[in-house]
């Protein structure tokens, strides 16, 4: 029995693989590792897809000094128009267009290190209008909040908190001074407590290693993460990293492969860069993936809801909600 195998039904049955097993198996043969994430997608989440959309509901004048991103006060990215906290009536109209295109969540992601207490108020308001209204599940992203913020989040009808590692401890500090990883860790602990679901990736091509990636998803696992967004570093002229080059479609199909094997009833989720692939991600929803973020990204564009959709079920999935 090869490596690949060996650790696919450890995958199966155990579902601890270890770091120097996930070594082992980012040098085994593509098609092979892929075809075995394939299979443990399939036996541990069936044929489950879950679909979601991001709102950038509040943009630019970032204080934190995060060398991707381009709403960043840091840098000289040419993002789109810096804007507060949305009001209810914007987000209410994004989160309907969001349902009638087929998404199942509806995700409200805000610049800064953390909303105040004050924008906290505000955005309840708006959750509890858009479950009002549409009955789409509500995913926030709101930086680094306490417990008690989670807990009121929650209150107002939200169901998960995304908050990305982005790349592992170690490398972590290269990309951003203006906070820490264990702020980062903090906040997920923080949310959990306070009886929400939570979601963790994060940046693929950023300069980190293998063995980065590696380290990103175990400690994602050792928070009880079950829904991990693999963004593809999209260069935006003007950050720091503007030169680096695009991660390949066969790097992204080994990564998403690799955590299929290290969380194996996880929602593998494409997200950021995934409209930088020819196939718009196509093989990797054929190498352990199953999950997207769709729509615009925060200040990029993305793919449809609705050629997400059609693309997911041509593949044979059913959109539904997974990881609850």
């Amino acid at each position: 029995m090869g490596i690949v195998e060996e650790l696919k039904e450890k995958a199966l049955t155990t579902g601890d693989i270890s770091r120097e097993e996930a070594l082992l198996l980012a040098e085994a043969p593509l098609e092979e590792l892929a075809a075995a994430a394939e299979e443990i997608r399939r036996k541990k989440c069936g044929q489950g897809f879950d679909l979601c959309t991001i709102v950038n509901g509040k943009c630019g004048r970032c204080p934190e000094d995060c060398k991707y991103c381009a709403q960043s006060a840091h840098y000289q990215a040419k993002c789109t128009e810096a804007y507060g906290l949305l009001p209810t009536e914007k987000l209410l109209e994004g989160a309907r267009r969001a349902k009638a295109g087929g998404a199942l969540r509806y995700s409200i992601v805000t610049s800064g290190r953390r909303l105040s207490d004050r924008e906290v108020e505000q955005v309840c308001e708006s959750i509890r209008a858009i479950r009002q209204d549409t009955g789409i599940q509500v995913c926030v992203s709101f930086g680094l909040l306490e417990e008690g913020q989670f807990r009121k989040i929650k209150e107002a009808g939200a169901s998960r908190v995304h908050c990305n590692l982005e790349s592992s401890a170690g490398f972590f500090p290269k990309i951003c001074t203006t906070h820490t990883y264990q702020d980062k860790i903090d906040t997920l602990k923080a949310a959990r407590r306070a009886g929400l679901s939570v979601c963790s990736g994060g940046i693929l091509g950023l300069g980190e290693t293998m063995e980065d990636r590696i380290d990103m998803v175990l400690t994602a696992r050792e928070l009880g993460v079950k829904s991990i967004p693999v963004n593809l570093l999209n260069p935006i002229p003007g950050t720091p990293l503007e030169h680096r080059k695009p991660l390949t479609g066969q790097e992204a199909r080994r990564c998403v492969a690799l955590f299929r094997f290290l969380i194996p009833d996880a929602s593998i989720r494409l997200a950021g860069g995934r409209g930088l692939l020819d196939d718009k991600g196509e093989q990797c929803f054929q190498s352990g993936a199953n999950a997207s973020i769709s729509g615009d990204m925060l200040t990029t564009a993305g793919i449809t809801v609705e050629r997400d959709s059609e693309m997911v079920r041509n593949l044979g999935f059913e959109v539904r909600l997974c990881n609850e």
